[in-house]
């Protein structure tokens, strides 16, 4: 009889045990239920993501629709305007350019109006000209265009470029832009000779020399070019 009685008393607490379990993973399973409501797993399929952007850019794509009024309003405005003629405003760089251009050509006005200037020699339809000579910059600096109006090509070389002042004596000089062709086209090629100040101590005129390289057949010669210091 005392047998029976834990049988039995084994068998009810197995019974509890496991009514127990049951009932704890019920509440489990309804808690992480709840806890995942809203969450959604993302789709990485590639169909699903070439739909998305086919829909997308059929949005982008969509037309736009235009009230009546505004169609009528710019119609009307269109039809007032037409015949009439804007001046189309000139670009900015253009307006620069002209403005340089008209600064540039007031230079060249001041330097000619320097007194003995400017002064031409000419050979063989060949011109030399001396525009101006001004101290800048620690140098005397000769501003020089040539032009040729002859029947051939002349050639020439700033190692045949002399340079003397009123005495006689050589002096270094440096070019700038001077002409290694000169077309027989009549267009002016300025350029520029500078001498060193240091050179010019009690030097009140220099002359200058240039030969066409390599045959020397012409030579171009201006003496007595004025130095106001």
């Amino acid at each position: 009889m005392k047998l029976n009685s834990t049988v039995t008393l084994t068998l009810v607490l197995l019974i509890l045990m496991l009514g127990a379990g049951y009932m704890s993973a019920i509440w489990g399973l309804t808690i992480g239920l709840e806890a995942l409501k809203g969450v959604n797993q993302p789709d990485a399929r590639p169909t699903n993501k070439i739909k998305l952007r086919k829909r997308n850019s059929q949005q982008q794509n969509a037309a736009v629709m235009l009230k009546e009024e505004d169609i009528i309003t710019n119609v009307n405005a269109r039809i007032e305007g037409k015949g009439k003629k804007v001046k189309p405003e000139k670009p900015q760089l253009e307006k620069q350019s002209s403005k340089q251009s008209s600064q540039a050509t007031l230079v060249a006005d001041v330097e000619s109006l320097q007194p003995g200037f400017p002064r031409v020699h000419k050979t063989q339809g060949v011109t030399l000209e001396v525009r101006s000579a001004r101290f800048s910059g620690g140098s005397l600096r000769l501003k020089v265009n040539f032009k040729n109006e002859g029947d051939k090509t002349v050639r020439f070389s700033s190692s045949f470029l002399d340079v003397a002042d009123d005495r006689g004596q050589a002096l270094s000089a440096n070019t700038e832009g001077l002409p290694w062709e000169l077309p027989p086209n009549g267009k002016i090629f300025p350029s520029t000779v500078s001498i060193s100040s240091a050179l010019l101590d009690d030097v009140k005129k220099v002359s200058m020399t240039l030969t066409d390289y390599p045959e020397q057949q012409l030579r171009l010669q201006m003496v007595d070019i004025p130095v106001n210091k």
